[in-house]
């Protein structure tokens, strides 16, 4: 079996979060908190939760 490469793309730009939602607000004050300290990981993580938050999308097909 061949090994396979590693693929890297470039990363996400960094979500917006919806203005009237609480919950993406909260954690766009968390992800500006971690970034001033540096915590890179938490910053990463505020994003993946804002970017996945249900906002009433469109059923997918």
């Amino acid at each position: 079996m061949t090994p396979q490469p590693t693929r890297v793309g470039l990363p996400l730009p960094e979500p917006d979060p919806v203005p009237d939602c609480a919950e993406c607000q909260a954690l766009a004050r968390q992800r500006e908190a971690a970034r001033r300290q540096r915590d890179h990981t938490t910053v990463i993580d505020c994003n993946v939760r804002i970017r996945r938050h249900p906002h009433g999308l469109p059923d997918e097909d």
